[in-house]
């Protein structure tokens, strides 16, 4: 399954050719809304500002895919939500079953949360077991799969292990933060995620991306995805919440 990364210009970590002005900014962000009080018409709200800033994606809980499905059909904005979220500690079959019926409700990519214990026992092959579950099944839906590896809990060898393993299990992307756990992308993170994986996978930058120079600093260091909830200050230019 070949990631999305290619369609941004940027399959190598090199962007747009104004290195994602805010005029193309909008191309990379997931527009993001997973607050677990989220109300559907909240939902309903960040639906409406993707569509009318063209945002790649609608990033949400799994309970609501169908109505973020249903409220961008026929935008050309994509279905994202998230497995294993936030803490990546559920067994890989809940996982699976997890993604399974995200992937049915509509859900054009799914994000998972790795199982973070096992990345920092570097014990890679439980990394790759849990990942290619997941991989095997969004894939079988013709999804895409980003692999979050929650930077802020893992040392750097820990962060190669864990980018390693999503190369070898097959994801299409490895992403750096739930936002929920204490960090979120860091310029440095973003350098070391893409010279792991090279230029074959994405690399999504989430977690306190909240302004222009932000996310392209970000894009410099070789993001090809940022998550956020602040979408709509980045493409205009202005300061963010921190709210996720």
């Amino acid at each position: 399954m070949s990631n999305d990364a290619s369609t941004a210009g940027t399959a190598t970590g090199s962007a747009s050719p104004d290195q994602g002005g805010a005029g193309s900014m909008a191309a990379f962000i997931d527009h993001t809304l997973l607050k677990p009080e989220a109300s559907e018409a909240d939902i309903l709200k960040v639906c409406a500002e993707a569509v009318e800033y063209q945002f790649k994606s609608v990033c949400v809980n799994p309970v609501w895919v169908k109505t973020v499905k249903t409220a961008l059909r026929g935008s050309g904005v994509l279905t994202c939500s998230v497995i294993g979220f936030p803490l990546g500690a559920t067994p890989t079959d809940v996982k699976v079953f997890e993604a399974r019926g995200a992937v049915l409700d509509g859900a054009d990519e799914i994000d998972m949360v790795i199982n973070i214990a096992a990345a920092r026992a570097q014990d890679k092959g439980a990394l790759i077991d849990d990942i290619s579950a997941v991989a095997e099944t969004v894939h079988a839906g013709e999804a895409i799969l980003k692999v979050i590896i929650e930077t802020a809990l893992l040392d750097d060898a820990q962060k190669v292990l864990a980018c390693e393993a999503a190369v070898e299990a097959g994801a299409d992307y490895v992403k750096t933060s739930t936002g929920f756990n204490g960090g979120g992308a860091t310029v440095e993170d973003v350098t070391l995620m893409r010279r792991t994986v090279g230029p074959r996978l994405g690399v999504k930058a989430s977690g306190g991306v909240r302004s222009l120079a932000d996310a392209q600093a970000m894009i410099a260091a070789g993001a090809t995805r940022i998550g956020a909830s602040s979408g709509i200050a980045i493409v205009k230019g202005e300061q963010g919440s921190s709210a996720y």
